[in-house]
């Protein structure tokens, strides 16, 4: 078919779908290349995408794809790590709609769920009921239930609870002619039923058990007898005596049979308590070895972390300030889990796991840890090791193709060491971790993809681990999945005979061959439709910041792996935009996606400064969350800034963006004896009608009211401390505290004159961050150069700069070096020499100098840390300053961004997302909260969203510290 034939195609069955589907129907070029990639190696362009509302909805998707003999692939989070999740057909993606709990049965243990939502999702509103839904796979934050059937998937826990296929009692499904089907265990008359039935149902039903039995024999004899075999179809326990349950040979069949609409699975109580015991090797086969020991005593869970990991880890800005557990310096840990009645049960069986691994292991250490917050320190580190690993520098990554393996788990220490040595033999090493517990590693091999002796070396790294599998009697995929890169070995791990079987149950299900053709068996061979393949290129655009530490911008975008960690819900501050929408093109994976396709030729070049370009990246706040909390460190909010500079190279640069970026000015001629002239005029209603006509800032919104006084005139005309036995410390007076809240520098001086400092400012400019939030690089850079050279003098001899604003001093030490070159010395020594107010007081606390002197105030303190802070310095120091008054209690709002980013909750076209943002989780915290309660940020934005949409004051940390001082 020519280019012109198949657009044409594509166009007739975009109409069609338009016409008969309730939700949304996206065929355009930005729509195909997001859903073009999942967390896999591999990359292959949809026909379209359908957004379904309702079952009715994928029923009618897939009639009309049957009909005109178009595939379809169904499809949630895109987490899958095989390959399962891209194809060329229709995209049906549940995620966006298709995610409600539909009732939860207390008494049967069981939730009826729609394959939309995810995991984590699911188990936060199962909570109250004391139940949960248990396979755990690292990616549950983002990973949908459909997924978790599509794969069978496990998790961490399985050796306690087994895979999905343990948990699946009931599903409703589309079959692939379009008609509706409900799988469940049935006997007797019900069986005789379904199979009197006319059409596709009753097809399968009189013909599956046929299959299953001829099967069975090859089935008994080529599966693994292992809990972790979750390749192929399940066609051993598909038909027993008396008995035919489809649910069994759905689960794992990633979508190749049929698409899952909802169903109803098995709960289990939560464990009422929990702790960890995390051991500490010096070698891989140690960790291996422990394993054995360990399992007799019945853990929950056996995880091993190697040493690729960990030291990425180390390296990592969001998980490196979370590694206490960590003595020493291991290659290898195991975070063993064990669960009791009470703490005090839990307490001692760690004990015992801890006695063990010093009488009969080679652990040098062992961190018991029975608080909730220390244990999900580790397993966050665990869930993120995919993407930690691969944040290795340059292009030769830990690659996903042979890490899914399992073996009997007392055959691990033999069978790493031979891995091993395949994977040296081919001049490489590889990334270790896993499920221990149950035999199943992910070992990762080094590889570069995008070089033909690196396709070729993964071709027969692949070949030999397939024939070691084999020798250990194991399984090739023990958890993720076939896909295409297993898949692509089926004949060679189950024989031709039980992949014949396989091949009569995808013709029965789906005779027309259109549900997620090629993946299981059947497959493209492995080293086709690589999404970096030997043809892969990219143009390298014309850059203003300085990205040498990634390796140049494009690698900055390759970054994103896929893994998807930017799509969970109600977790975290990563992503607020994806939150409030569930849209892929919205998440951080989406943008990175669209601009690689206008980069590496997928769309045309020039797409990267295309309007349409610009909207992916619209609705990017800049929050930085992304930097940390991504487990590969993609710096979204950097590639937004490089790319509005390039976007209005050829264009002109809105009023708006000029006026935001040169706030600092506009607010200097504002502040004085005239500020309440410029108030009254600038929050008037005539005013902010005009302001959202011509400028297109919502008229909802309040413009910041300046001071008759500003902090600068106060600094300037009070009678300063004398006194300085710490030194000097010089305070970043920025715009808002200068012309909008000088009470948070006042409040500031106070609390550094307490600790012994001489309080000095400097002849400082705009700190350029809303020129940098509005692409302005060049006139950031200029205002950097400026700042730099009035704070330098300072910093060499040895003061600090502190600030107050998370957006303004985080900006010095973030984005300088970034726009002055990383080689800059100057910028350098300012940035490590900036600090928040609050880890100044954390740093100082007991250091043996002059301390702080507490009075009798009592407060009640909320806080909500600016997303700038929460990246890059993270929330301990701010909660742990408010609570140095000892009659102070502050807790942290678990609450994502506040919505408001500086000037883009202004924006007429965010006004209602902002509000949607601070809606997820900030806004029902603070609702709860008591009159007394108050509020505390580290963020203008965050005090103006705050205070907008709660009609209540939220003061910064330093003025609440400060209030508590004698």
């Amino acid at each position: 078919m020519t280019i012109i034939a198949e657009r044409a195609a594509r166009g007739e069955i975009e109409q069609e779908l338009k016409r008969i589907i309730r939700g949304e129907v996206r065929f355009d070029d930005y729509s195909r290349h997001l859903y073009s990639t999942d967390a896999s190696i591999y990359m292959m362009t949809p026909a379209g995408v359908v957004l379904p509302r309702d079952a009715d909805d994928v029923a009618a998707a897939i009639e009309t794809c049957a009909e005109n003999g178009i595939s379809v692939m169904p499809r949630g989070g895109g987490t899958s790590l095989s390959g399962q999740t891209v194809n060329t057909g229709v995209v049906i993606d549940f995620s966006k709609y298709m995610h409600r709990v539909l009732q939860l049965n207390v008494e049967d243990n069981q939730v009826h769920a729609q394959p939309g939502i995810t995991i984590d999702e699911l188990n936060r509103q199962l909570a109250p009921s004391g139940l949960y839904f248990t396979p755990d796979p690292s990616t549950s934050s983002r990973a949908n239930i459909g997924g978790a059937m599509g794969n069978n998937s496990c998790g961490s826990h399985s050796i306690v609870y087994g895979k999905t296929v343990d948990q699946v009692q009931e599903m409703s499904v589309v079959l692939s002619d379009g008609s509706s089907a409900v799988f469940k265990p049935i006997r007797g008359d019900e069986i005789e039923q379904r199979m009197a039935a006319t059409g596709l149902e009753g097809e399968i039903y009189r013909n599956i058990s046929q299959i299953a039995a001829r099967a069975a024999s090859e089935a008994e004899a080529r599966f693994p007898k292992l809990l972790r075999r979750v390749g192929g179809y399940n066609i051993d326990r598909t038909s027993k005596q008396a008995e035919i349950d489809l649910t069994q040979i759905m689960v794992g069949s990633e979508g190749t049979l049929a698409a899952v609409t909802d169903a109803r699975l098995k709960l289990w109580p939560i464990p009422k308590s929990k702790g960890l015991a995390v051991l500490h090797f010096h070698t891989l086969r140690d960790a291996m070895e422990a394993t054995v020991a360990i399992l007799e005593h019945s853990p929950a869970a056996v995880e091993h972390i190697g040493e690729l990991i960990i030291s990425q880890a180390r390296k990592s800005l969001g998980f490196s300030r979370n590694l206490g557990f960590m003595q020493g310096d291991p290659s290898d840990i195991l975070v063993v889990e064990m669960n009791g009645e009470n703490r005090s049960e839990t307490e001692a069986k760690l004990l015992k796991i801890k006695s063990v691994s010093e009488r009969s292991t080679a652990a040098y250490a062992c961190a018991m840890l029975l608080e909730p917050g220390d244990q999900k320190q580790v397993w966050n580190m665990r869930q993120a090791g995919l993407g930690l690993m691969m944040n290795v520098e340059g292009d030769t990554k830990p690659m996903p193709f042979v890490e899914d393996t399992a073996v009997a788990p007392e055959q691990l220490p033999e069978y790493v060491e031979r891995f091993d040595e395949i994977v040296r033999k081919h001049g490489t090493e590889a990334g270790y971790y896993g499920h221990a517990s149950v035999g199943c590693m992910h070992i990762r091999p080094l590889v570069n993809l995008k070089l033909t002796t690196g396709i070729d070396r993964m071709y027969a790294i692949a070949d030999e681990i397939s024939d070691l599998v084999l020798e250990f009697k194991g399984s090739l995929s023990g958890e993720h999945g076939d896909g295409i890169v297993r898949g692509a070995w089926a004949e060679k791990m189950f024989g031709s005979e039980l992949v014949q079987s396989f091949r009569e149950v995808k013709g029965l299900f789906d005779p027309h061959g259109i549900m997620n053709p090629g993946k299981v068996f059947d497959t493209p061979d492995m080293r086709a439709n690589l999404r970096y393949g030997n043809r892969y290129s990219v143009n390298h655009p014309s850059t203003k910041l300085d990205w040498s530490a990634d390796g140049g911008f494009a690698a900055a975008v390759e970054r994103c792996n896929g893994v998807g960690a930017c799509r969970k819900v109600n977790a975290g501050a990563m992503c607020p935009s994806y939150m409030a929408t569930r849209e892929e093109e919205h998440s951080t994976r989406g943008r990175a996606n669209a601009l690689r396709a206008a980069m590496s030729g997928a769309m045309p070049i020039s797409e990267i400064q295309s309007d349409r370009m610009h909207q992916v990246l619209d609705l990017c706040l800049e929050c930085k969350s992304c930097k940390s909390e991504c487990p590969s460190n993609v710096d979204m909010a950097k590639i937004k800034y490089e790319f509005l500079n390039l976007y209005y190279q050829n264009r002109s640069i809105p009023l708006r963006s000029r006026l935001i970026a040169n706030i600092h000015k506009l607010s200097a001629l504002a502040a004085g004896p005239q500020a309440h002239i410029a108030n009254f005029v600038n929050r008037s209603a005539p005013a902010r009608w005009l302001g959202e006509k011509m400028l297109g800032i919502d008229h909802r919104r309040k413009l910041p009211a300046t001071v008759n006084r500003t902090f600068e005139q106060w600094f300037r005309k009070r009678s300063p401390n004398t006194t300085a036995a710490r030194g000097d410390a010089v305070l970043f007076h920025d715009t808002f505290m200068n012309f909008n809240h000088p009470e948070a520098g006042i409040a500031a001086v106070k609390i550094l004159e307490a600790l012994g400092y001489r309080v000095r400012i400097a002849d400082r400019v705009c700190c350029a961050r809303p020129m940098i939030s509005a692409g302005l690089l060049d006139d950031a850079a200029h205002n950097a150069r400026t700042n730099v050279e009035a704070l330098y003098p300072y910093v060499e001899s040895g003061a600090k700069i502190i600030g107050c604003e998370s957006s303004c001093i985080l900006t010095l030490r973030d984005e300088y070096p970034d726009l002055l070159g990383n080689s800059d010395a100057k910028a350098k020594a300012v940035a490590e020499a900036s600090l928040m107010i609050e880890e100044l007081l954390v740093q100082t606390r007991d250091d043996g100098y002059q301390q702080l002197q507490w009075n009798e105030q009592q407060a009640d303190i909320m806080l909500h840390v600016h997303c700038h802070e929460r990246a890059l310095v993270g929330t301990s120091a701010a909660i742990q300053a408010l609570n140095l008054p000892p009659n102070f209690n502050a807790v942290l709002i678990d609450a994502g961004c506040c919505g408001m980013a500086g000037s883009f909750g202004f924006a007429k076209e965010h006004y209602d997302i902002s509000l949607k943002i601070a809606e997820d989780r900030l806004f029902p915290a603070l609702r709860a909260a008591s009159h007394d309660t108050r509020f505390a940020i580290t963020g203008v934005s965050c005090k103006q969203q705050i205070e907008d949409g709660m009609q209540r004051p939220a003061s910064f940390v330093s003025e609440l510290i400060a209030q508590g001082l004698q």
